[in-house]
């Protein structure tokens, strides 16, 4: 006899399961967090058939748990990350470093900025930094660091 409604063949439940099963798995290959909750609303619905709820109240069930998961925990998440560290060139904005020969706006100028000699000018064409000064990386123009 061949299967005319939804969980004739096959209890619903396995369904929701399954969908749970195949929305973990992107989880798993690409570390999107969302995917392992909308898994949880589709086990949330696999537990209202097991239940005997109807359809429309398992679509439900999926669809509330599945939307406050992403509303909830995905916010709460996202404040608990790390910051990402800054590296290269990012790192020395920022920073300060100790001129070693007169720097000004013109170039020419050298500082010692983490550990290493720069070629510096000043953001200010109108500034002068002597050597011995603390100055302040603001940016990297090619392998010159602008200071203030």
């Amino acid at each position: 006899m061949p299967c005319h409604a939804y969980d004739e063949c096959v209890d619903g439940w396995i369904w929701w399961l399954i969908a749970a099963v195949g929305l973990g798995i992107p989880l798993v290959i690409t570390a999107v967090p969302e995917f392992g909750m909308f898994a949880v609303g589709a086990f949330a619905g696999a537990i209202v058939a097991a239940v005997g709820g109807g359809i429309v109240s398992q679509v439900l069930v999926f669809a509330v748990v599945s939307v406050a998961l992403v509303a909830v925990v995905r916010p709460i998440a996202r404040k608990r990350q790390r910051p990402q560290e800054r590296t290269g060139i990012d790192a020395l904005r920022g920073r300060q470093a100790v001129v070693l020969e007169r720097v000004d706006g013109g170039g020419g100028g050298r500082i010692k900025l983490a550990g290493e000699v720069w070629s510096a000018r000043a953001l200010d064409s109108g500034q002068v930094f002597e050597a011995g000064q603390q100055v302040d990386v603001v940016e990297i123009d090619g392998a010159t660091a602008v200071v203030v």
